[in-house]
């Protein structure tokens, strides 16, 4: 079933969704990691659309295909780094956090890995496909729709 537009309808809130998706394409994370981080966020929030698109981001941008077939249970692949993984548990306790947020030791454990600069720019990383995913989720977009527009096409998986 088809269903709204949400880019028509609330215009200026789709708007401001796109600025923050171009500030934070911008910001101190690595583009193979950034994606790493949208594609597990949107498994675990069962957006297709957006899984859809940053498999072909990743892909684009040079990452193994084994890794991402190992990224659903990335704890158990030796496929990802340290930091990696670290990014990936931070993103997970971002989008599945329990009722007492986050705890004083998962904070520590992913400083170890990251500046605090880079802590928050990767928690906007987070913040960010999480909402998109919501969309996603809520109205759902058909994957692929906007492959050529993205230039996503040339990633080469139909």
């Amino acid at each position: 079933m088809k269903r709204l537009d949400y880019t028509t309808l609330s215009a200026p809130a789709a708007q401001a969704m796109m600025a923050l998706s171009k500030a934070v394409e911008g910001l101190d994370v690595d583009v193979k990691l950034r994606e790493l981080v949208k594609i597990r966020v949107s498994q675990l929030n069962g957006c297709l659309f957006c899984l859809d698109m940053h498999v072909k981001e990743a892909r684009l941008h040079g990452d193994r295909e084994l890794r991402l077939h190992h990224l659903a249970v990335w704890h158990e692949s030796s496929l990802f780094t340290e930091t990696e993984k670290a990014a990936l548990e931070w993103a997970e306790l971002l989008t599945r956090f329990e009722a007492h947020g986050i705890s004083d030791e998962a904070y520590q454990r992913a400083l170890q890995y990251f500046s605090e600069k880079q802590l928050s720019d990767l928690t906007f990383v987070v913040l960010s496909i999480n909402a998109w995913n919501r969309l996603g989720v809520a109205f759902r977009a058909t994957p692929g729709a906007y492959d050529r527009l993205y230039g996503l096409d040339r990633a080469g998986l139909e």
